[in-house]
């Protein structure tokens, strides 16, 4: 008799349409505190982004952060996360093969990266070089690999233009990374900028001198070099 009564599936559709809400209401409020942790990083770096600082920034209890990301080193992570992917995609970006040459395409990449983390120095100091978690930490080498990944792709299309002589590609672009992170270290932590388009520019053309050109190309030449450094100009925001 009830269920003669009864729309068959009312009551289901009922359940499901406050399980849909329910979840947009978990997705908004994660959302909240993945941006509230960023800010915090962004602002003091990984030793001021406690559980309690990001709760009360994103204006949510202690134990809501905990529901949603078990720990600082998850929450954390998130935000390493989420950052990679967005510096990943301006990068890749500037070095997308357009009929440019290898040395053009690596300048720019290199000139991005440096900017971008010169721009947002505590937050890049946290996702290259101040002491953190284990799980955090695996974050960073992934975003390391992802920035290796996007030179490397620009390295073997020089050596298939004949640009550049065959080369590990792997080795050569992580080699660049980690020559960028590592000079950045200096000035990311003390936070100065007063002479971050020398910085740049030194940085970029440090980056030319290791290509691997072949015999006769005018690539590695000092002038040729020059030409490819950038402008003076104000760092892109984060």
């Amino acid at each position: 008799m009830l269920r003669q009564v009864l729309n068959p599936g009312s009551l289901f559709g009922v359940a499901y349409r406050r399980t849909e809400q329910t979840e947009a209401r978990r997705t908004a409020a994660r959302s909240r505190i993945a941006d509230a942790a960023h800010d915090q990083v962004a602002l003091g770096g990984y030793a001021s982004t406690s559980v309690q600082a990001v709760a009360a920034r994103a204006g949510v209890a202690v134990g809501t952060v905990y529901r949603h990301f078990p720990s600082k080193a998850d929450l954390v992570a998130e935000v390493f996360r989420a950052a990679a992917e967005r510096e990943l995609e301006v990068v890749a970006a500037v070095t997308t093969p357009d009929g440019r040459s290898a040395a053009e395409r690596v300048a720019a990449g290199a000139e991005a990266f440096c900017r971008r983390a010169l721009a947002a120095p505590v937050l890049a100091y946290a996702q290259i070089a101040e002491p953190v978690d284990p799980g955090v930490e695996s974050e960073r080498l992934r975003l390391r690999s992802g920035y290796r990944d996007v030179f490397c792709l620009v390295l073997e299309d020089g050596v298939r233009s004949g640009e550049l002589s065959p080369h590990d590609t792997a080795t050569v672009a992580a080699a660049l990374v980690g020559a960028l992170g590592e000079a950045l270290v200096g000035p990311l932590g003390s936070g100065a900028e007063r002479h971050s388009d020398a910085l740049v520019a030194t940085l970029v053309d440090f980056c030319l001198s290791c290509l691997p050109v072949t015999t006769g190309s005018g690539a590695h030449a000092t002038d040729d070099r020059a030409a490819l450094l950038p402008a003076t100009r104000a760092p892109a925001a984060r």
